[in-house]
């Protein structure tokens, strides 16, 4: 079935358009989403659907459609981050040190016109779709452990979502099979040691050298462990070691973020920072620990799943929608979602013309023409995929 989603979109854009403003100026950080939440339950129940609070208290789950055949899972996530807004635009965030800086507030009423428009045609569905407005995914652990968590995937055949990026123009979108993004880990590195005078550095363990040592040489000793073609990246944000000029500290810190996109390696990764660990930090004195927490591992998206996605843009958008994303050293927690079942995600276009602007910056803004365009992929999207998965191993076509 092709949808035609004019008539509603024509009727419908301006209230996305508007709902993508008032989420903007009212964002929301992870597991606080609670007015958001609200609001898109409201709206789901209006047109007589029974949306499912998630036992954490924020993000819903909401089905379309109870006809014979798989469930289809569609997600958003709906958290924003800890950054003051710096835009100049009549939306700007009114909440202090909250801004929607990776274009969350864009993928909540993507996947709600989506919901909407495919209940006008809820008997036409050849199975279930299930709407999945996601909390926390900017945080670790993320909020796709908390829709699992629930039971929520029990069911599902396959997942399929959307994520902005503003280096693709809108009406474009971006796939890729296999690995998409990265695995991406918080660690913190922990030196200690007696402590003493800076004029007599042998009678101690000076931390500062051995931090500065471990902040240097860890990076580059990780990738002659482990294979090229993983594309490991180890980068320190954070470094602290003592206050004085003339004292070697007790303690030493440094906290940062690995990111992997070999799912092998991903495993492997705190045994070999610790092995680097001890043979850097200990022939200098020095005692180390490490609180290393996992974030998600990376995405890899399923080859038939992104063939689905693919086809159902080209039918929706055009011939011309489709090209290659390129990976991303970038986390995405949607990775939990495929260690449970087949799905993709893949690349919204929502480049603002003459702009050079990149996601998780004070200054980012996205192009609200990709609103309709995320709209007819994801419907079609989900419309195509009770299709295909209704006739289990049947190849999909290019």
């Amino acid at each position: 079935m092709t949808l035609d989603l004019s008539t509603f979109l024509a009727t419908h854009g301006a209230e996305l358009t508007y709902l993508r403003r008032h989420l903007h100026q009212h964002p929301e950080l992870g597991r606080a989403e609670r007015e958001t939440t609200a609001l898109i339950a409201r709206r789901l129940e209006a047109v007589g659907l029974r949306p499912r609070l998630l036992p954490t208290g924020t993000g819903l789950v909401c089905d379309v459609g109870d006809g014979d055949g798989p469930t289809i899972a569609l997600r958003a996530d709906m958290d924003a981050l800890p950054l003051q807004d710096e835009k100049d635009v009549p939306y700007r965030s009114t909440v202090a040190g909250v801004c929607h800086a990776c274009r969350h507030d864009l993928h909540t009423p993507v996947l709600l016109g989506v919901g909407l428009a495919l209940a006008e045609r809820s008997e036409q569905l050849h199975g279930r779709v299930r709407l999945v407005f996601q909390p926390a995914e900017e945080k670790v652990p993320g909020g796709s452990l908390d829709v699992i968590a629930a039971g929520e995937l029990k069911d599902v055949t396959a997942i399929f979502a959307l994520h902005c990026d503003p280096k693709i123009e809108v009406g474009r979108l971006g796939i890729r099979v296999g690995s998409i993004t990265a695995a991406s880990d918080l660690m913190e590195i922990r030196l200690s040691g007696p402590g003493g005078h800076t004029a007599r550095p042998h009678l101690t363990s000076d931390l500062v050298y051995a931090i500065s040592r471990v902040v240097a040489d860890l990076p580059g000793a990780l990738t002659r462990l482990i294979d090229a073609r993983a594309s490991i990246t180890l980068s320190f944000g954070c470094v602290q070691a003592g206050s004085v000029h003339n004292a070697i500290p007790t303690l030493a810190v440094a906290r940062g973020t690995v990111r992997v996109l070999d799912r092998s390696v991903w495993g492997e990764l705190p045994k070999l920072i610790e092995r680097v660990l001890e043979a850097t930090a200990s022939p200098l004195g020095c005692k180390w620990d490490i609180d290393y927490q996992r974030g998600s591992p990376p995405v890899v998206n399923d080859e038939a799943a992104t063939l689905v996605m693919a086809n159902a843009a080209r039918r929706a958008n055009g011939p011309q929608t489709v090209l290659t994303a390129p990976q991303s050293m970038g986390g995405e927690d949607f990775s939990w979602y495929l260690e449970e079942v087949p799905g993709s995600i893949a690349r919204l276009g929502v480049r603002i013309p003459g702009t050079d602007l990149d996601i998780h910056a004070a200054s980012f803004d996205a192009d609200e023409r990709a609103i309709p365009v995320g709209v007819r992929i994801l419907a079609q999207t989900a419309v195509d995929a009770l299709d295909h998965y209704r006739e289990k191993g049947q190849p999909v076509s290019t």
